[in-house]
């Protein structure tokens, strides 16, 4: 089985959502609040199915633990890595993910270490990322006193931006911003602050207040520091390389041929049009398509105008790149 496998989503209601997977990339929202869009996912919480193809109908969290060949045999017991696009209507939850540590013994999954490449942002538009306090116990006291003006790292953003966002990290998306977001599969998230501002019934959602304490990081995060490299038609930018995946950016203005050295990869059109030769056949690619290029796939061809995010997990190389 030497080909792409294309991917349908799972998509997400939520109280900071809205329309703009719809009218930016035409997804089939399904609902006026929509949020995330878990473009490739093996996670229970939203699975994505293969569309074409011998393995057309399967969920992904299926076929990677029934045909691990397509994967490099792979030693994780579960699909690694989570790409989703936000859509942030309004801001999400000021929040922090835990380690792998923490996260097995408490929640029984993976910990959270995520980047974000902004797809898009409003004029005015911010992140947190971060905060002031020096110690856990200046950290504790300025959540306990609300005192989030003093706390919190407001930082502006603009499409085309990258931010690192490792596990303990103090974070929130903005209002007026989409992201496109690499994450280690999990869906253990813990609010420190969510605005005062009650849900769709009414009622305030549950903070997790000791957890965050208990798991943040204390001092700035360092972001990571982008890697441009031109060759040919192609221009790649290594977006942050750890642990847990390494994530790319490529443009392609013509024409650009890959060989494989890591054992899959996860790939998502951000912008243009063009198309992928594998084997010798042809698939065309538009904006918001997203798909694997699984372990048989040696060697592969793009063309056209192109923006895409890659990435891969952490223990192989970047692919290389034919001359």
């Amino acid at each position: 089985m030497t080909e792409p496998l294309f991917l349908k989503a799972s998509m997400h209601d939520k109280i900071w959502g809205g329309t703009r997977l719809r009218d930016v990339y035409g997804y089939d929202i399904p609902t006026e609040t929509t949020g995330e869009y878990w473009a490739i996912s093996g996670h229970p919480h939203g699975v994505s199915v293969v569309e074409n193809g011998l393995y057309a109908g399967q969920g992904l969290d299926k076929l990677y633990q029934e045909q691990p060949q397509l994967f490099g045999h792979p030693s994780s017991p579960v699909f690694p890595l989570l790409t989703k696009i936000l859509d942030a209507n309004d801001w999400l939850s000021v929040q922090v993910h835990p380690d792998d540590t923490y996260a097995q013994e408490h929640e029984g999954e993976l910990g959270k270490t995520e980047c974000w490449y902004i797809l898009a942002a409003d004029e005015g538009a911010e992140i947190i990322y971060g905060h002031t306090a020096k110690s856990r116990e200046e950290l504790a006291q300025m959540i306990q006193a609300g005192d989030w003006d003093k706390l919190l790292t407001h930082i502006p953003v603009k499409a085309g931006d990258f931010y690192y966002v490792p596990s303990g990290t103090m974070h929130a998306i903005g209002k007026g911003i989409m992201v496109l977001e690499t994450q280690q599969s999990s869906d253990t998230t813990y609010r420190v602050y969510d605005f005062d501002r009650p849900d769709a019934s009414g009622k305030l959602r549950p903070l997790h207040i000791q957890q965050s304490i208990d798991v943040m990081t204390i001092g700035q995060p360092q972001n990571s520091h982008p890697d441009e490299q031109l060759i040919d038609d192609l221009a790649t930018t290594l977006l942050v390389a750890n642990e847990f995946f390494s994530v790319y950016k490529w443009e392609i203005d013509g024409q650009a041929s890959f060989e494989q050295v890591a054992p899959y990869y996860l790939v998502s059109v951000i912008e243009g049009q063009g198309s992928l030769v594998v084997a010798g056949q042809s698939y065309p690619l538009k904006k918001g398509q997203h798909f694997i290029l699984p372990n048989p796939v040696k060697e592969w061809t793009l063309s056209g105008q192109l923006e895409l995010i890659v990435s891969h997990i952490a223990e192989n190389w970047e692919p290389k790149i034919v001359l």
